[in-house]
């Protein structure tokens, strides 16, 4: 039977995507659940899965192709029998190896990669959450064999000749030797062009900045990060202690976590906490939504979890989508200092940044304290420099003393 293969339905604020490759080509097998074709939006990627075991018949949209909601792409046959279950006695080397019990399964880029070069799925170590192989650990795996490859083919260099002075002369580069490389834009980097322009271009951008005393937050991380860990199954970072400060100052300053809608404010109610992350595409922002609610630890994994689809590109369109305030870690590449952009339509944005040790000023002595720049962007139409600036000092005070947050004061 024949089956038409179309493209998801996309949410509201996605009117089209780009088809971005097939995985399969038309004759080829493919078994149920297995992705057909890759299909980029401005947010995120989604993957066509098969609906059934059967045979790709037909492509109608070749890679690169604008598509829309539900249209007809291709078409495939669905398979008539199934194969017989192989039985438990079958050779043991045939069976996936495993690790803590679940099997390696490879993103798709990955088995693209994979089937191209003769490997075995088995042979690739997987550093994905869930056992996932992911692109980068294949082009290990294929960098490792090309050098071994190398290596061997390579005999041993003779003994090189006494240098001779010559005389050269000099001539000017040719194009030849001033390579250049004109690529179309991704859709997701498109996206985030233009939101930061709009941003720019519509909203009245001011930074506020200060800085953080972080000796308090390491020694309770030094302190407690075994027993937090054995206890929760997650490790204690930084960023938790930074969003539910977030939350206290944003309780006091709801202006912070509003947005301007037409010539309305609208007070949020709730604190969906944005986290940008980079991802192999670009920056993405996933949501860690009722933020309040969550304990440290919860929020700790929500944004591991995160992190971990980000990089593997299998975030879904509803983790990216709202949010009311946002943090950015530029100090995870070694940023001193930035002005960070804000997401719009929110109305601020905090910067966090590399943690320093520096000479300060305490009871009158000097000592060295490990120190953090913050940055504070928010929009001036709607915040005021005594609320935005109160707002980074209650974050201060926060994570200076842990045990406000403790206690709500």
């Amino acid at each position: 039977m024949s089956i038409e293969l179309k493209v998801p339905v996309f949410p509201e604020s996605v009117s089209d995507g780009t088809i971005l490759t097939w995985n399969k080509q038309p004759g080829e097998a493919v078994k149920r659940d297995e992705s057909l074709v890759d299909i980029e939006t401005d947010k995120v990627v989604f993957e066509v899965p098969a609906p059934h075991d059967g045979v790709l018949e037909a492509i109608l949209e070749q890679a690169g192709s604008v598509v829309v909601s539900g249209q007809l792409i291709g078409r495939m046959q669905e398979a008539q029998t199934t194969e017989p279950v192989a039985s438990a006695s079958a050779d043991n080397d045939t069976a996936p190896r495993t690790t803590g019990g679940v099997a390696p399964f490879a993103t798709p880029s990955a088995q693209r990669l994979i089937s191209e070069n003769g490997l075995d799925v088995r042979q690739v170590p997987a550093s994905g959450s869930g056992n996932r192989v992911l692109k980068e650990d294949v082009l290990s795996v294929l960098a490792e064999r090309r050098q071994t490859e190398q290596s061997e083919a390579v005999p041993a260099a003779p003994p090189a000749p006494a240098p001779k002075l010559v005389e050269v002369a000099t001539a000017a580069p040719s194009d030849a030797d001033r390579p250049e490389k004109r690529v179309p834009m991704t859709r997701l980097r498109a996206r985030i062009a233009e939101r930061l322009l709009d941003a720019q271009q519509n909203a009245a951008i001011l930074t506020t900045f200060n800085e953080v005393n972080m000796q308090p937050v390491k020694e309770l991380r030094q302190r407690y990060r075994e027993i937090f860990e054995k206890t929760h199954g997650v490790k204690l970072g930084f960023m938790s202690f930074f969003v539910l400060a977030v939350i206290e100052g944003l309780r006091r300053f709801p202006e912070l976590n509003a947005s301007i809608d037409g010539k309305d404010i609208v007070y949020h109610g709730f604190f969906d906490i944005g986290i940008a992350v980079s991802s192999p595409r670009g920056l993405v922002v996933p949501i860690v939504r009722d933020a309040d609610q969550l304990s440290m630890a919860a929020v700790e994994a929500r944004i591991n979890d995160y992190a971990g689809r980000a990089r593997e590109g299998t975030l879904g369109m509803d983790d990216i989508t709202g949010g009311t305030f946002t943090i950015t870690n530029g100090g995870v590449f070694g940023s001193l200092l930035s002005t960070p952009i804000l997401n719009p339509p929110q109305s601020g944005i905090l910067g966090m940044h590399s943690i320093q040790e520096r000479p300060v000023a305490e009871n009158g002595k000097v000592v060295i304290r490990p120190m953090m720049n913050l940055a504070l962007s928010y929009d001036h139409r709607l915040v005021d420099g005594r609320e935005a600036v109160q707002f980074l000092v209650s974050i201060k005070q926060t994570l200076e003393d842990p045990a406000r947050m403790l206690l709500g004061i």
